[in-house]
């Protein structure tokens, strides 16, 4: 199916007010679709069903799921091409009014990472994640054309589109996988650290970046050692999203128990929470005075039914008699997104906080992070 015709569909989804997703897996070239038959919000208990689901910060509050019994699933191989360019007199009025937010906003997310600063020195934190939502006003309120500037933008992102009328309309391109299984077999990866790009891939980072990221894999590694065995760190890696770089570890190996355990473990994680969980999360909820709703949630799908095979060579049929459906479940951590209505976007963004933090870097990285979805808008 050719990509206009596949956006097509969606967009009449969208028009008759019918749930919705659009995605496309880090590095792929297709995108699938979900696409409900009704308008019910479904919700998930124990990670048991099939289908996608899109789930919030806060664990406590309801997981959403498109069910694949109950929606039809598209592909569409999609293929970079021209992105309309937005209007220069547009932008330049949408920076002026950010700039007018971001004088009153400064003040108060620079008192909220003082504030986690002191709470790690006197000891009752190791690290919290703080954020901020920024809200724009959109010059291109249609959610078709917003993603398939993300898919063009975010070659090496989680990118989505997800829809449903009794909930709200959300897009992102995120650089975090939280679990990805196949089988028995398990992949998560720790994510911390950020600096703006500048032409090197492999740049240094100072200690406050590299402790972080310790941080954040010591704890996946902790959380992960009742539930999995087998486990292998790989080396930490600098990852490019869009015009930022972040750090990152791969760790794999075998599950020993079911999904919704391991998620548990992991969600959230020290990359959008902090340490020591509980008490980061806390301090997130009564400190940062506002919801961050499906921000630093996760989504993805579920139980999905996949072929596989021992043999990736086409012509040797008598190993591909031992192909296997196995089960596959792809989560990702919900970063880099925003949330639309029509006439304004609602961009969510935040940063690690240990003790070597200065608020006003801070305050900067934020600016930063929100740069890369605006480019979008």
């Amino acid at each position: 199916m050719q990509t206009s015709e596949f956006l097509e569909i969606a967009q009449n989804h969208f028009d008759d007010a019918l749930p919705f997703v659009l995605y496309r897996k880090p590095n792929a070239s297709v995108i699938k679709g979900v696409f409900q038959d009704d308008d019910i919000v479904y919700t998930s208990k124990d990670l048991t069903e099939s289908g996608f689901v899109f789930a919030p910060f806060n664990a406590e509050k309801q997981t959403v799921l498109m069910p694949f019994s109950v929606s039809e699933t598209l592909e569409s191989s999609f293929a970079i091409s021209e992105v309309t360019e937005q209007n220069t007199r547009d932008k330049k009025e949408v920076q002026q009014e950010s700039e007018n937010v971001l004088n009153d906003a400064k003040d108060f997310h620079i008192n909220l990472v003082t504030k986690a600063i002191n709470g790690i020195v006197e000891g009752r934190l190791k690290k919290v994640v703080v954020s901020r939502k920024e809200e724009v006003r959109l010059t291109e309120s249609n959610p078709m054309a917003l993603f398939e500037r993300l898919l063009v933008k975010y070659s090496t992102a989680f990118v989505y589109c997800w829809y449903h009328p009794k909930i709200g309309l959300w897009l992102g391109a995120t650089p975090e996988t939280l679990l990805s299984i196949t089988g028995n077999r398990f992949t998560t990866m720790a994510l911390a650290g950020t600096q703006a790009y500048q032409g090197d891939d492999n740049p240094d980072w100072k200690a406050k970046e590299t402790e972080e990221q310790q941080l954040v894999t010591d704890y996946l590694i902790a959380s992960l050692e009742s539930s999995v065995s087998n486990i292998v760190v790989a080396a930490t890696k600098t990852i490019k999203a869009g015009s930022l770089l972040h750090l990152s570890t791969k760790v794999s190996g075998v599950l020993n128990s079911d999904l919704m355990e391991v998620v548990k473990a992991l969600h959230p994680t020290p990359a959008v929470c902090g340490l020591p969980k509980t008490i980061a999360k806390q301090f997130i909820l009564e400190n940062e005075n506002y919801d961050r709703e499906f921000y630093t949630g996760f989504l993805g799908e579920i139980n999905s039914k996949e072929k596989t095979s021992r043999n990736t060579n086409r012509r040797n049929v008598e190993n591909n008699a031992y192909a296997a459906i196995k089960t596959v479940s792809n989560l990702y951590v919900n970063l880099r997104c925003m949330q639309l209505t029509d006439v304004k976007a609602s961009i969510y963004v935040g940063g690690g906080i240990t003790k070597d933090s200065i608020a006003e870097k801070e305050w900067e990285e934020t600016v930063n992070k929100t740069e890369t979805m605006k480019a979008v808008l």
